[in-house]
């Protein structure tokens, strides 16, 4: 009985003899034939595991190595599968490619250093999920694939097509080689056009000559000069994995219509604004995006600063910190909703007068309708810093500095603080906008602090007012997807305080209507007189704001007013009336109503109450000159409000 080891041995010299058999045969074969007999076993084995052709009709070579073999074929086309539009997937003269040997007897392709001389490739995705270089039956399983780290072209065309993502891109690809005795290495130059996302593209630049697609050692020399839809991207740097985009050191210019635009583009929501450009530093290290040093505009307005996007978490979470030295109001106004030219245009015309619609058409509202896009508020968290050193001076508007802190979190947005720095004062406000709810949930507080009445008055009437501050507070909640829609659902109340400084008599008297003393001013010139207070409290319910309190107070004449706004129709229906607090002897007393809307508000007196007295006049005039005075005397006297207790907050 043979012994174990004796088995043994004689096992492995059984083994050996016929491995070296195999070698013997194999070389035999390959001295007389060449690799080429290679080609009908490996096409016949690649229709089996893939249900694809795949045709090698020129010479197949092998270049023996460990434990990368290298294979030479030319003349080589691959099948698309039979749902796809284009027949083949791969068509080129020549094919040559490294592959990691131990992998392969493991049933995984993993190929290094790719060569093709002029290949047209063509890739299509399904709107079911296939996947046309999935090499399965099904083309659905994600490691049915063929890993390549290194890859190079010469002279061919890449398609890809993806009916779901409205993308369909085409790109011819050149080389071009460094000239002789330069140092430079040859560069791939590409021109690509299409669709990608739904918007039309076009792009050209150049790269190294070999693409890392998967390479993490390496990084890729790429400059590109690309339009996708009405966004322009200009690039110089290097990424390191072009699958992955692992790393990235570009220097990246950016312009376009509109910011939000880019969503289309990286998944992350911005705000509306109006044409912008900018032009910094994007990296990118792990998983933190980031845009920094960068500088530019938007609209009119300088911005700079830095932003950030980091993923890994739920949802991305963009961080910024941005800083305009001088800010143009109109740019706001895409933020907030406003239509082009709407914001500036409508804040001019609430100081004109004219006849008004009983509707205010929605072409000439005030207020922003435009809504909001909270269908994408869901796509990132946001933590942004805002900073406006100055704005650019309007007549109609003294805004003097801005400044907030914005926070994205699980769709709920908050400005908290808001502040503008306004004629010499503060508005401070804290803003929440949540889109959990459609429409969306809004609540405002804000606060009016030492507001110059001088500063705030048209060009021509700054000098009739001096040292005269308002103060305030506004509370209102609404729902609705765009300003206009919350105001006109809102609820709450706005009280506003005035108080101290002087006021053109003038002005006082033409409230009052009192010809006589508007004769004298005319005359002799205009006088300041005291302002004791000016009081204005609204409840707001569902969109109407009603007066409760209505009244300026001078030395010479007390205003008081009722009604109401429609902030959903943006109409005014207010009546003010006067109190004299001393004799006029000639004076048109009569209410002063203010209608219209809140573009072209409509300022008129009760001319039967003013004919009245005015024929009273004449009636008496004719008995006797004198007695004609008696229906326009305005006897007086008013009395003082109390204007402490207002300001104290007592009422």
């Amino acid at each position: 009985m043979q012994s174990p080891a004796t088995i043994l041995l004689r096992t492995l010299k059984w083994a050996a003899s016929l491995l070296l058999a195999i070698v013997i045969t194999a070389a035999l074969l390959i001295a007389l034939f060449g690799w080429n007999w290679l080609r009908a076993p490996i096409q016949k084995m690649v229709f089996e595991q893939t249900g694809r052709e795949l045709l090698i009709k020129g010479d197949l070579d092998v270049d023996l190595g460990w434990p990368w073999p290298r294979v030479h074929a030319r003349q080589v086309t691959f099948a698309n599968p039979t749902w796809a539009a284009q027949t083949q997937m791969l068509a080129a003269d020549e094919v040559a490619f490294s592959v990691h040997l131990p992998q392969l007897l493991a049933q995984r392709l993993k190929v290094s250093d790719l060569h093709l001389i002029k290949p047209l490739v063509f890739l299509q995705r399904q709107a079911d999920g296939r996947k046309s270089w999935l090499l399965d039956q099904n083309q659905t399983d994600e490691s049915a694939r063929v890993d390549i780290d290194r890859l190079t072209l010469d002279q061919g065309v890449i398609g890809y097509d993806d009916a779901a993502g409205k993308t369909s891109i085409r790109i011819d690809i050149s080389t071009v080689s460094a000239p002789a005795g330069s140092k430079d290495d040859a560069r791939v130059n590409f021109v690509a056009k299409g669709k990608f996302k739904g918007l039309p593209l076009a792009a050209k630049g150049s790269g190294d000559s070999v693409l890392a697609l998967r390479d993490e050692r390496t990084p890729y020399g790429l400059s590109i000069d690309a339009t996708a839809g009405q966004t322009r991207i200009l690039a110089e740097g290097q990424v390191t994995s072009l699958v992955q985009f692992s790393a990235i050191d570009m220097q990246l210019a950016l312009s376009g219509d509109n910011l939000n635009q880019l969503f289309t583009l990286t998944g992350i929501a911005l705000p509306a604004t109006r044409d912008y450009v900018a032009q910094g530093h994007l990296v990118r290290k792990g998983n933190t995006l980031r845009y920094d040093e960068f500088s530019g505009r938007v609209g009119t307005s300088d911005l700079a600063g830095w932003w950030q996007v980091k993923t890994g978490g739920k949802r991305p979470l963009l961080t910024a910190d941005l800083v305009s030295m001088q800010l143009t109001l109109e740019d706001l106004g895409p933020v907030i909703g406003a239509r082009p030219g709407h914001l500036d245009a409508a804040i001019k015309a609430v100081a004109q007068t004219g006849s008004a619609a009983a509707i205010t058409p929605k072409s000439k509202r005030v207020i922003p309708d435009l809504p909001f896009k909270i269908a994408n508020w869901d796509t990132v968290d946001a933590d942004v810093k805002f900073s406006a050193q100055s704005m650019r001076q309007a007549s109609y508007m003294p805004l003097e500095a801005l400044s907030t802190h914005l926070k994205l979190k699980d769709s709920v947005l908050t400005l908290d603080p808001l502040q503008f720095g306004v004629a010499g004062g503060q508005i401070i406000a804290a803003v929440t906008l949540d889109g959990r709810h459609n429409p969306i949930q809004a609540n405002a507080q804000l606060q009016l602090k030492r507001l110059a009445l001088a500063k705030l008055l048209p060009a021509d009437q700054k000098g009739k007012a001096s040292a005269s501050l308002i103060g305030g507070k506004i509370r209102l909640d609404g729902s609705g997807n765009s300003v206009g829609t919350m105001l006109a659902k809102a609820n709450g109340s706005v009280a506003l305080l005035m108080s101290g400084g002087e006021i053109s008599q003038l002005t006082m008297e033409k409230a009052g209507l009192h010809l006589w003393e508007i004769f004298q001013l005319t005359l002799t010139g205009d006088k300041q007189i005291k302002l004791r207070c000016a009081v204005a409290n609204f409840d707001v319910k569902a969109g109407i704001m009603t007066s409760d309190t209505l009244l300026f107070d001078t030395e010479v004449t007390t205003l008081f007013g009722r009604g109401s706004i429609d902030l959903a129709q943006e109409k005014l229906d207010l009546t003010v009336t006067q109190k004299t607090k001393n004799t006029s002897p000639l004076a048109l007393r009569s209410p002063v109503y203010i209608s219209g809307n809140f573009a072209k508000p409509v300022i008129k007196v009760d001319r039967g109450r003013m004919a009245a007295r005015a024929l009273g006049a004449l009636a008496l005039g004719a008995i006797n000159p004198l007695l004609a005075l008696i229906p326009l005397i305005d006897p007086g006297p008013g009395q003082d409000s109390d204007c402490a207790q207002w300001l104290q907050g007592k009422k």
